[in-house]
């Protein structure tokens, strides 16, 4: 893996790159209290929001395999309920990909930011 190894060294390798952090600096940052708040923030969002979009998928996967006869009944025209819940699986992925990128971007971005800055000011 290519983040496995230590950073690359500070020096005069190449002027134009910009001076990186030391992995003390990048456990200390690891460590603090205002990286752990945005861990959890995160976690917060996605865990349960993944475990909800699991069970809504499961439960569209369990009941077209065990409920056919519900799954087959029509709701209007050739449209069944099996065929509008398959299209719930596309609309809810969207919302679930629109709904994270405004999260991350008024809660995460900001946190991630800081702590970037931060780092970058001690360089």
């Amino acid at each position: 893996m290519a983040t496995d190894g230590p950073p690359p060294p500070k020096g005069d390798s190449d002027p134009s790159m910009p001076a990186q952090p030391t992995t003390a600096q990048f456990v200390e940052v690891h460590e603090s209290a205002e990286f752990g708040e945005l861990r959890r923030t995160y976690r917060s969002f996605a865990f349960p929001l993944t475990v909800a979009f699991i069970a809504w998928y499961l439960l569209y996967v369990l009941l077209s395999n065990y409920a056919g006869g519900f799954m087959g009944t029509k709701l209007f025209g050739n449209i069944n309920v099996a065929f509008v819940f398959g299209l719930g699986q596309f609309v809810t992925t969207f919302l679930i990909a629109w709904f994270y990128a405004k999260f991350a971007s008024q809660k995460l971005d900001p946190k991630g930011a800081a702590i970037k800055s931060r780092m970058e000011a001690d360089l």
